[in-house]
């Protein structure tokens, strides 16, 4: 599956951002966020290119739920060039408190939870008063999601949102629309 290779890319991620190679401020985050609304669809309108994507050509969504026993359980699925659909199932932990928007997600089999290289950040950066839209990164930068709850950005909105993430640091120009059928 095209999400399995999620685990390693995280972990290069967290090696790179503890060794301090980030001259950046740290990453600054909404100051809540409430799960029950959080959870649902969302349709991933850009993101910055990633390898673990690579084969996703359109309609890029993610679900999120409450499983059984209270974690978060998180459904990617993508649009292949073969037109097929790719899966792959994941979970999702707060960190920190119940209103905490710093979250971390695997996609490893259960059997590696305990391995913290196996989590990747997973911060909400800025979201929408109504939770109609979000940005998501992690304190290296060096991903950006930018999810709606439908298919389509307000063009103004959208326009916005891009000047509040650069002035947070973020490269917008590495940013590329994900195409929606």
């Amino acid at each position: 599956m095209l999400y399995r290779t999620f685990a390693a890319c995280i972990a290069l991620v967290g090696l790179v951002g503890s060794c301090g190679v980030f001259a950046a401020a740290p990453l600054p985050t909404v100051s809540a966020i409430e799960v029950p609304r959080y959870l649902g669809s969302w349709y991933e309108i850009a993101k910055f290119p990633n390898w673990f994507q690579k084969k996703c050509v359109s309609n890029t969504r993610a679900q999120y739920s409450v499983r059984s026993e209270g974690s978060l359980q998180v459904i990617n699925r993508c649009k292949l060039a073969s037109g097929e659909i790719d899966e792959a199932i994941g979970a999702a932990r707060q960190i920190g408190n119940a209103n905490s928007p710093k979250l971390q997600v695997r996609f490893a089999p259960q059997w590696l939870s305990m391995i913290p290289a196996v989590w990747g950040d997973y911060w909400v950066i800025d979201l929408d008063d109504n939770y109609q839209w979000a940005a998501v990164s992690e304190p290296g930068r060096e991903y950006l999601w930018i999810l709606s709850r439908t298919p389509r950005m307000d063009p103004q909105t959208y326009a916005n949102l891009l000047v509040r993430l650069t002035g947070l640091g973020l490269d917008v120009q590495k940013l590329e629309l994900t195409p929606q059928d």
